[in-house]
């Protein structure tokens, strides 16, 4: 093997096995396996940790990060609320600060191993300020993050007066993904049509898909069987995606056994938000208490791909967070009762390669020729990393190292595995 730009050496890779050697030249990856003799202008040292691909997020609202208090707090926690707060804010934004606070999110991000964001957009917004700035970031972090953004019409396509023509004017733009909310639709019927439309406005024009899609408890909100049949009447199998899907936490087992099956046939990927989910969902509940999060077990089960989103950082909806998708999957292992060892890896692929897959991103993996973007754990498998929310001990983007973080001392391995802090440090024989 001739020269490579850097030699990553003794790493576990997600799928466990002995230590691997990765190789990289030229902002990717050229050999992966033990011992490599490649001569290198640059060697590091994994020590037997653990190397991923880069964390993914399929769902987040970019636009509203950071914004937490303006123009004052939610009191109410609930989702309406919020959504009456962004509205109050909307007229008062400034495109540089949205410029500004989500540049630093992307910076939040990018340390924490996150390079992939689909971002929604608000669109109902006839100056399309915040569709203009985070076009602007999209450029600005492209050299280490890559930023996919949805047109979504916060208000309702047909609900807000002028929605549809800004929806365009901002796919026009090069905004990348066809957005929708039906459920915030007036009427069920007006629901459904906006899926309809939405749909074939995607395809029309070659775009994918991620409609917000019955974020609600009403067991009757069934966008999602409307968003299934319009991807499969249109021939969009594989481009659409419906977020949030909580009405289903709250639909009959019945009427579920027939809907899941109608997703997985039309190719429709899931994409549920546990941190919010279990914060806005079940707020007319006294007890027992619904959990809100979709049926993320029953969706894999069934072959759908169920991605995990972090939806919102320090904004009208929710007051935590910090761009770690370590902790979305955390809570999503949880609520899901997810414990089982293989169920655990699911949801750690929740957060890297199932999202990666419904964004479409070109050359993600290990494998020879992939990007080299890779994320250095400080744990030995997937299950530890989310256990832990584990260090990001390298973050590596296009072969070049673009985050260190040094290794926590903390006895962290079952006992006579490290009876000692200095154990977990040492390198691997």
């Amino acid at each position: 093997m001739p020269q490579v730009d850097l030699l990553l050496r003794r790493c576990t890779l997600p799928q466990g096995g002995a230590p691997q050697d990765i190789a990289i030249a030229d902002g990717r990856i050229v050999e992966v396996g033990p011992a490599l003799t490649a001569q290198a202008a640059e060697a590091i040292d994994g020590q037997g940790f653990l190397v991923t691909p880069p964390f993914v997020d399929a769902h987040f609202h970019m636009d509203s990060t950071l914004s937490f208090g303006l123009p004052r707090i939610n009191q109410s926690g609930t989702l309406l609320e919020g959504i009456a707060l962004w509205g109050e804010l909307k007229p008062l934004l400034l495109q540089e600060a949205i410029v500004e606070r989500a540049l630093a999110y992307c910076d939040w991000a990018a340390a924490r191993g996150l390079l992939a964001i689909r971002s929604h957009v608000d669109v109902c917004d006839p100056r399309l300020l915040a569709t203009e700035a985070l076009l602007h970031v999209r450029q600005r972090v492209k050299p280490y993050l890559d930023l996919q953004l949805v047109a979504f019409p916060q208000d309702g396509v047909l609900r807000s007066a002028g929605a549809m023509d800004t929806l365009k004017r901002a796919l026009d733009l090069g905004v990348d993904v066809v957005g929708g909310i039906p459920h915030f639709e007036r009427t069920m019927a007006d629901g459904a049509a906006s899926v309809r439309w939405l749909c074939e406005l995607a395809a029309e024009r070659g775009l994918r898909v991620d409609m917000h899609c019955d974020e609600t408890d009403d067991p009757m909100s069934r966008h999602i069987e409307t968003l299934a049949a319009e991807t499969q009447r249109l021939g969009l199998q594989g481009r659409v995606a419906g977020s949030h899907l909580t009405s289903m936490h709250s639909m009959d087992n019945y009427y579920v056994s027939k809907l899941i099956p109608l997703i997985k046939e039309a190719g429709v990927a899931a994409i549920a938000n546990p941190l919010i989910n279990i914060t806005l969902q079940g707020r007319h509940d006294t007890y027992p208490k619904r959990r809100g999060m979709t049926r993320v077990p029953e969706l894999l089960a069934a072959g759908v791909p169920v991605a995990f989103g972090h939806d919102c950082v320090l904004d009208p909806w929710y007051g935590m967070g910090s761009g770690d998708m370590l902790e979305v999957a955390h809570m999503g292992l949880h609520v899901a009762q997810m414990t089982g060892q293989a169920a655990m890896r699911q949801c750690f692929d929740a957060v890297t390669t199932t999202p990666a897959q419904i964004l479409g991103l070109e050359g993600y993996g290990l494998q020879p020729g992939c990007r080299a973007d890779l994320v250095l754990l400080q744990a030995r498998d997937p299950v530890e990393a989310i256990r832990l929310r584990a260090t990001r001990l390298l973050v590596m983007k296009a072969g070049r190292v673009i985050s260190r973080t040094p290794a926590q001392v903390a006895t962290l391995s079952l006992p006579g595995q490290a009876e000692k802090a200095v154990d977990w440090l040492r390198p691997a024989a």
